[in-house]
Order: C-alpha cells, then structure tokens, then sequence
C-alpha cells in the first residue's frame, strides 16, 4: 500500500501528492471517510483520482491510501436479481447497514454475500485435468439459472480434491496441482478487473435471430445473438420503455439492465415491474434471470463512468457459462457525460461539443466486448452478448458526437421518431430512416430453419411503406382522389402495416408481446389481402366495392393483435376467409377468372 495525501478537491476529481508508487486504475481510498476512488492520471508523484462518491468535506491534507489493485467485480453465485450501484455494491444490503435510504459515504461491505450458502454439485473428479475455463461444477442460483463454476484464467493442472455440499462464496472447494507444482485452492468467487475484457477461444459471426417480441423490430430491423443496436431518440420517444420491453420478453439466458444516469422513477418502475413479469419461456418472473447496475442522475457522476463495464463485465461472465446475455445500457449519453466532465477537469484537449478526443474508442471499446464467441475451456461452450445501448442526444439530434460514434460501431439503428410518439404509435421506430444490416443473413436464417419465405414477405412490406412514403406527397399537394385505384390499396395496405401490425401496445396484456409465428400469421394476412385486392381490380371490381365488402373482414385483421398467444390459429384460419370473401366480391361483378 501507498499512502500520499490530498491536495487538490474539483468535484469528483481528487489529485493527490506522494504517490509514486501508485499506478493507472489503482483503487484508492480517499481521505479521512476512506471514500472509493480510482487512478486516472499520473504526472511525477501526483495522480488524479475519479471518486465514486459525493466528495464535499473532502479537505488538502487528508490521506490518501491505494490498494495496489484494479476496480474489479465479484463474480460468483449470488449475482442474479439483485441490484447493485455503479460499482458492484448491493443496495439492498446498503439500505439495511446505514438504514438509510441514501447513499452513506466510506461504507464498505462485500459485493457478494458472504454468508448465504449455495449448494455445490462437482461435474470433475479428483485427478481430472482441467484448463481455463472448464466447468468444474453447478449451483442452481435461481430456478432458472444454474450457476457454472469455471476454472479461473491462467490456472492449469489436475484436480487434486473437489468437495460436495454447501458453501459460501468464500470457502475453499477445490484444489488444483498447477504445471509449476503451486497448489491453487479455489472458491465459488472469482474477481475480474471491469475494464480489461474477459478472453476468450474465438469470435464468430452471428447469425441466430434475437426475438423481442416486438414486431417492428423483428420484423424490419432485428438483431442477433451476439448483435450490438442502438436506440437513439429525443426525450418522450421511448427508448427506456423499448429496452424494458427487450430486457422483458427477448429470447436469452440472462438480462444485465445498466440504468446509467437516468431518472430515479425509470428503475423504481423496474423494480416494481419485473418481479411481477412471468417470463413466456420459463414461466418464472423475469428477475430469476435477471441483474440490475442502478446508477441513477443523483448518484456521483464518476460511477457512471465505471457502471457500464461493470455490467459488461458480468455479463461476460454468465457467456463464459455458455449462456446468451442481453446488455441495457440506458443510456450511454449520460456515460459520456461523465466521460467529458472528468476530461474537462483534468483540462484535456476537448474534441467535438467538449467531449474527450477518446470517446469514440471508449464506445467502441464497449460495444466490442459484445459478440458471439467459443469460450475458454476444453468442452468448447458458445456463448453471446447482445449489447443494447439507448442514446439521449440533445434536441434529438443524432448529428452530435455519441450517437455518431455508436452508430460507426452498431450494426442495427433504431431511430426513435418524435412525430411518431405525437401521433402516440409506439413503439416510436421510423421505419424509413432505421436500418439493421443482419437483416439478409436472419432473413436467410429463418427461410432455412422454417422452411417459409419470410424475407420476401418483409420486403415487400417494407416496399409498401416506402410506396406509401411516396404517395403522401401527391396527396398533400392535390387529395386522395387523385390517386388511381391501384395506389388507393397500396396507401391501404401500408396503414394496415402501421396500425395493425406495426403499432404495439406495451401496456396491454395481450399486445405486449408477439411471438414470431403470430407474427407470420399476423404480416401474412395483411400482404394476402393486398394481394387478393389487386387481383381482384385487375379482374374488375372498383376499389369502393373492396373496401365497403372487406369492412369486417379488415375489422378482423386489425384485432388479430389482441388475439392471445394460445390462439393462433384463429389468425392463421383468416387466410381462407380473405380469398373467400375476395372472390365473392369478384363473382358479383359477373367477372369469372380460372383460379376464383
């Protein structure tokens, strides 16, 4: 340990004199409180240390004490539905030793709970040969979840004793003989600095679809497994509810939800809602599967900065595991924030809108840890992180520097519109500016693994809205009528994508959710009646008698949405009922045609 002594107090920014034993990213404890800091800056003997904590009272003079070790995450069982602060401490054991419903400065307890007792069962035998990265043996953490318990990077050799029973986290249950002869006896907790990514075997490409259940983005702008998007939008747009709606119904193992920043009310509402969700794939509540990193706008702004690899890193754990994991961050701009008022206060050269001329590598750096990879180990687990990350650009203007750099990075653009949230279509993606570039491969994916010709059916929906795009400008300048018949079905058939299928409900019980065959079922019928339509003006009906003989028929379409998961093929039936009711409109024209 080395010990220098405060010299300097700027916010949340310390520089301390007599440290020239200290080194970059060092954790620290400042002052006379012994609040958590961490090493950012060295020059001579003097480093600049960010504090995670409020640092008023802090005063020149007082001690400054480093623990010679990297900011790092406990990572073992224990970790699932709990919340944590921005650097790893439990609040809900916080808010029991201060009885205080605020954060107290200089507390120190342990990340993981120390005393709880998790039941081991030994997949390896004494005298197995193990690597990094094998799993040595399970603990079933929630119901859901069961816990792997891997040999630690960098450790080798034979298993020369595995226990099974219950333990805490800190009591030895294994020894390994190391290739140097070194015995090293290992516990259900391993320790991992937060800004150095874990390794791993190799990278691959993803390519499995992550299904949200939500229809715009499954549909036209999806994303993998292994995928990295971004939510930018104006205040009001909806970005919070979109990732509470990923983080609720996506199709993974685990949910890592980082609020960075944001409101107080955003993750009350995350605590009240999710121990009440039934997750549709397990049918238990979504927190057994489940990690909360609650760094909220009142909390210090240096925690933020440290909140998002926090969750990264944990969330690089549980794909070590073999496990699929989703990331929210929500909302990388408030991280950024931080980023730039501890560059302002060391006085480093400012890039674009006063931010650090480091932020695009910081984002990329991030973004990159996501991924679908083979993880260490000699069973050869696949593993992915899908990181989802909101941006909050000021005015909604995503020229600005955060929203620029995330998108060099993401592959998948979800452009939150906020004409569209006036008009209340949530969720508010503007389908013709969004993009995701993995549409082709999940396109392929799924016309393989369902044997159906859904990338077709995407683009020719896709072709009807960007239509319907055109046409709006004809019918501003001189109405409707002007349009011919055939444009008169196109502009219907593009508002039945918008209204009925696109527009999605996150507060009704039924519509929050839409799986991928409802929503085949659901896109099929409104392509089939566009089609069936156009038939039937080329066979001479007039487009007035379609839409007055199609009114239920429509009406039927519209609700499909709120037709319940268990009841699909009612909406799969309407397909008959479309051709029927067509060719009957057909026939009383006194038109007959060989297929009608």
């Amino acid at each position: 340990m080395n010990q220098g002594k405060i010299i300097k107090v700027s916010g949340p920014l310390v520089i301390a004199s007599g440290m020239q034993e200290a080194n970059i990213q060092d954790i620290c404890r400042v002052g006379d409180l012994g609040l958590i800091g961490e090493i950012i800056e060295m020059r001579r003997d003097e480093a600049s240390i960010q504090v995670y904590e409020e640092t008023s009272g802090l005063r020149p003079g007082e001690p400054v004490i480093t623990t010679g070790r990297p900011l790092s995450v406990e990572l073992g069982p224990g970790l699932i539905s709990q919340m944590f602060d921005g650097i790893q401490r439990p609040l809900e054991s916080f808010k029991e030793v201060t009885q205080s419903d605020f954060l107290i400065r200089g507390v120190e307890l342990p990340n993981l709970n120390r005393e709880a007792k998790w039941s081991f069962k030994p997949s390896l035998s004494v005298g197995d040969h193990v690597i990094a990265g094998d799993v040595l043996g399970t603990v079933q953490e929630t119901e859901v979840i069961e816990h792997r318990i891997m040999v630690p990077y960098q450790i080798e050799g034979k298993v020369i004793a595995i226990a099974e029973g219950d333990f805490t986290v800190e009591e030895t249950i294994y020894e390994i003989e190391q290739v140097n002869g070194e015995i090293y006896k290992g516990t259900l907790m391993q320790k991992w600095p937060v800004r150095r990514g874990r390794p791993i075997a190799q990278k691959l490409i993803p390519v499995e679809p992550m299904v949200t259940g939500q229809r715009v983005i499954d549909t036209f702008f999806p994303v993998t497994k292994g995928g990295a998007a971004a939510v930018p939008g104006p205040f009001g747009a909806g970005k919070t509810v979109v990732q509470h709606q990923i983080a609720k119904f996506a199709n993974v193992d685990i949910v890592i939800y980082v609020g960075c920043g944001e409101r107080g009310n955003e993750m009350t509402d995350v605590l009240n809602e999710f121990p009440e969700l039934i997750d549709p794939a397990t049918g238990q509540s979504i927190m057994a599967r489940t990690v909360l990193i609650a760094n909220t706008s009142n909390m210090p702004v240096a925690a933020r900065e440290a909140s998002i690899y926090t969750g990264i890193t944990i969330a690089e754990y549980f794909r070590d595991m073999g496990y699929n994991v989703a990331i929210m961050a929500d909302s990388t701009s408030r991280w950024a924030e931080a980023l730039r008022e501890m560059s302002g206060r060391l006085e480093e050269m400012p890039g674009d809108e006063g931010y650090p001329a480091y932020l695009g590598s910081r984002i990329a750096e991030y973004y990159e840890r996501a991924g679908r990879v083979v993880t260490l180990g000699s069973q050869g687990r696949e593993g992915t992180i899908t990181a989802i990350g909101a941006v909050s650009p000021p005015g909604g203007d995503i020229s600005e520097p955060v929203t620029q750099n995330t998108l060099r990075i993401v592959k998948v653009f979800w452009g939150l519109d906020a004409p569209l949230a006036q008009r209340r279509h949530f969720p508010a993606i503007n389908w013709l500016s969004s993009y995701s570039l993995y549409v082709d491969e999940i396109g392929q994916y799924i016309n393989q693994r369902e044997n159906m010709q859904w990338a077709e059916k995407v683009t020719k929906a896709m072709n009807i809205l960007q239509k319907e795009s055109e046409l709006e400008e004809i019918v501003r300048l001189v109405g409707i009528d002007s349009l011919s018949e055939r444009d008169r079905l196109t502009m219907n058939a593009a508002r039945m994508i918008r209204e009925d299928y696109l527009q999605q409900n996150a507060f009704d019980d039924v519509d929050t959710y839409t799986s991928f065959r409802k929503q085949v079922a659901m896109l099929s019928n409104i392509l089939l009646f566009d089609d069936e339509a156009n038939r039937a003006l080329e066979l001479g009906a007039y487009f007035t008698e379609i839409m007055d003989g199609t009114v239920e028929l429509r009406d039927r379409i519209a609700r499909s949405k709120f037709i319940s998961e268990d009841r699909i093929a009612e909406i799969e039936g309407l397909s008959e009922q479309i051709k029927t009711i067509l060719h009957e409109i057909v026939a009383k024209g006194g038109v007959t045609h060989e297929g009608y």
